[in-house]
This record gives C-alpha cells, sequence and structure tokens, in this order.
C-alpha cells in the first residue's frame, strides 16, 4: 500500500511537473488514487465472507504488481494524464483489498493491549513505504536508462511483502455462516451494533473531519519549486527520510495512544498539523526551510495516522473486522481525498502560503466541531468523557 501510493505521489508527481503538466492535473491524479479507499467499504463484506486474510492478501499484491509495470508503458506528458489515471484507480481498487486482508489479521492475532502500537507499526508500513517507494522509484526513475526498470523493482519490493504471512494464522471471521446470506446478516448485525454505541458514533465523526489528513504532503513534489528545492532534496525528504521520519512518528503515536485516550491524542496531533503548516507558510522560502518544515510535517503525519488506526481498532474490536474497520477507513479517506483537491485548489488561486493557511483552518474548525458535538452527546447522555 506504501510503496503504491508513494510512486504517485512522489515519483509521478516529480516526473510528470517536471514535464510541464500541472499541479491541479497531478492532484487529480493523486485524488483518483484515493477515491477507492472512500468507497471501499461496499466491497469489504466479500474479504470477510469469501477467501481467507492471507490469500486475499497475496491476490491482491499480485494485481499491485502488474499495475505498476504497467505504468512504465505510458510516457510521462499531459496527454497520458487520462491513461495514467484509469491505471492509477484500477491498482488502488486492488490495494483495498490488501489493505483489508491486513486489518483482519491484525483484529485477529493482536493483543487488546498493544493495540496502539498495532496501529503504528502498521501506518508505519503505510507512510514509511510511501515516503521510502516513491523516493527510491524517483531515484531510480532519474538514473535508470529505461522508463519501464523503476517501476519493475518496485513491484518486486511489493511482492516480496508476502513473505511475513507465513508468520499469521490464516484467518477466517467469526460471522461465517452456512449461507452467504446468513453470513451477510452476520456482517449487517456485527456492524450495527458497533456504531450505534457512543465510541462508535464519535469514532465516525472523528473519520469524516479534516484534520490529520496530511494532504499538503501529497504535493510536495509538484510545488518543490517554490522553495528552489532539487530533485534530489525532492526524493531524500519526500522520499526516502520522509518515509522514515512518518515511520518514526507512527511508532510514537502508536506508543502514545496505548497510553492515553487514543480520541484525544488525535486531536492533538491534528492540531499540530495545522501548527506546522502555518509555521511553514511563515518561513522563508528556501531550500533549508523546506527541508525542515516538510520533515517535521511528516512525523506529525505519522502521529495522526497512527492516532486514526489506534481509536479505530479500539472500537472495532473482532467479527466482520475488514468491513467495519473500512467503514471507517473509507469515511477517513473522504477528508483526505477532499482536501487534497482543497489544497491543490488553493495553492492554483492564493500560491503557496494560502494553501498551507486552508489546510491549517480546516483542521482547527474540525477539532473545534468534534469538541463541542462530543460534548453535546455527553450531556444528553448524562455522562462525562472518560478514558479508554
Amino acid at each position: 500500500m506504501g510503496v503504491s501510493s508513494g510512486y504517485v505521489t512522489v515519483t509521478l508527481g516529480y516526473l510528470l511537473s517536471q514535464a510541464g503538466v500541472s499541479v491541479e492535473q497531478i492532484a487529480g491524479l493523486v485524488a483518483a488514487s484515493l477515491l477507492p479507499h472512500i468507497f471501499k467499504f461496499l466491497w469489504a463484506p466479500v474479504v470477510d465472507s469469501t477467501l481467507s486474510y492471507k490469500r486475499w492478501y497475496k491476490l491482491a499484491n499480485v494485481v499491485c504488481f502488474i499495475g505498476l509495470v504497467a505504468t512504465g508503458i505510458v510516457p510521462f506528458k499531459e496527454s497520458s494524464i487520462p491513461h495514467l489515471t484509469a491505471l492509477v484507480f484500477l491498482w488502488s481498487l486492488a490495494i483495498t483489498f490488501l489493505c483489508m486482508a491486513t486489518e483482519g489479521l491484525m483484529a485477529y492475532d493482536v493483543p487488546e493491549e498493544v493495540k496502539g502500537r498495532t496501529g503504528g507499526f502498521m501506518q508505519a508500513g503505510n507512510l514509511g513505504g510511501a515516503g521510502i517507494g516513491g523516493g527510491i522509484g524517483l531515484i531510480l526513475a532519474q538514473h535508470l536508462p529505461a522508463a519501464w526498470m523503476s517501476p519493475v523493482i518496485m513491484g518486486v519490493v511489493c511482492i516480496a511483502c508476502c513473505l511475513p504471512l507465513a508468520l499469521f494464522n490464516d484467518h477466517r471471521t467469526t460471522v461465517r455462516a452456512g449461507k452467504l446470506r446468513d453470513t451477510y446478516v452476520n456482517i449487517g448485525k456485527d456492524v450495527w451494533g458497533t456504531i450505534k454505541t457512543r465510541s462508535g458514533l464519535l469514532g465516525l465523526l472523528l473519520c469524516m473531519l479534516t484534520l490529520g489528513t496530511g494532504a499538503a504532503g501529497n504535493l510536495w513534489s509538484s510545488i518543490a519549486k517554490d522553495w528552489h528545492a532539487s530533485a534530489e532534496v525532492v526524493a531524500l525528504v519526500t522520499g526516502i527520510a520522509g518515509g522514515l521520519l512518518s515511520a518514526l512518528g507512527c511508532m510514537i503515536g502508536g506508543w502514545a495512544c496505548d497510553r492515553m485516550d487514543s480520541r484525544n491524542a488525535y486531536l492533538l496531533f491534528g492540531l499540530a498539523g495545522a501548527a506546522c503548516a502555518v509555521a511553514m507558510g511563515l518561513a522563508p522560502r528556501t531550500e533549508w526551510m523546506f527541508i525542515g518544515f516538510t520533515s517535521l510535517y511528516a512525523v506529525i503525519t505519522g502521529l495522526s495516522f497512527a492516532g486514526f488506526t489506534a481509536f479505530t481498532l479500539d472500537v472495532i474490536g473482532k467479527g466482520a473486522a475488514a468491513t467495519k474497520y473500512n467503514i471507517f477507513a473509507a469515511l477517513s479517506n473522504s477528508p483526505i481525498y477532499l482536501m487534497t483537491w482543497v489544497v491543490g485548489a488553493a495553492y492554483a488561486h492564493f500560491g503557496a502560503q494560502g494553501m498551507l493557511n486552508t489546510e491549517a483552518a480546516f483542521a482547527a474548525g474540525a477539532v473545534l466541531l468534534f469538541v463541542v458535538v462530543q460534548q453535546l452527546i455527553y450531556r444528553k447522555q448524562g455522562a462525562v468523557p472518560s478514558g479508554r
């Protein structure tokens, strides 16, 4: 998942930008890669009701490999955007099945007391893989003699991710029944039993809010020229180093969520991201400022993504784990999709500072809205907020 998304945002984003493709068009391509993750809850019951989680993982990984390799055939130019968009959409669709399989294994194989750290490690693989995969993909694309070589190498890396599956049990969900119809009835009951609770409702609200999205980070490689950043710097700080820093943030965020209320942690991480965006907009436009602020932004994005996974795992329990997780994940990808488009449009109309201030304003407003709604829910039910 991480490598495939990083290849779009870093490798394709930079190469298309250098080919004269506009930031808005690149933002549209990135948004297309996110689109399947918004609606993936619709086909999540298929994963819970058919093959085992390990088998779904392997199948989805092979499709991802084919999609990555195919990008080496399409030329990087403006006229290729429709073809690249379709290709990116299709392999992102396959990745949703890979994510569901991973989440199902997490729900069934991980003890409750380390769910926060589990979320941190999952998102370390997601964000770390995106940064490292995208950065290495860009370096390879610039130094290898043929365009197909870089995506083939990255595809092989993805296939290698199947190797640790040998360490997991081959789980099938507890909601499965003899007839498919009965299985889907069980899934529906399990989902409803989760989302109707107070923690379920607040979790759903958090997923829909525009904070902790890391949306500006999707466009760093496209707007790096505003800070006079070279290709090597872009590959390093938004790729390899950015991936490692995001992974570090995920680890720290997961550790923190095992020690405090995961919802509150997520709100704090979102506000930290907003502060970083405002500070970056006010700072001088130099390459060193680009390095510093994008690195800090990467750590904070890691914190936020770990916080999301932690509070989601707290809410869903077991049962139809893939379906329930992906209802939350699909909702959480809606603001990421929205904010990627919003910050891209803000850049086109107001420049880099306007783009960063826009993201910060959306995050601050989201935190305020959640606090108000949470207080209304607790007052209505005659209770006060408590820890996990």
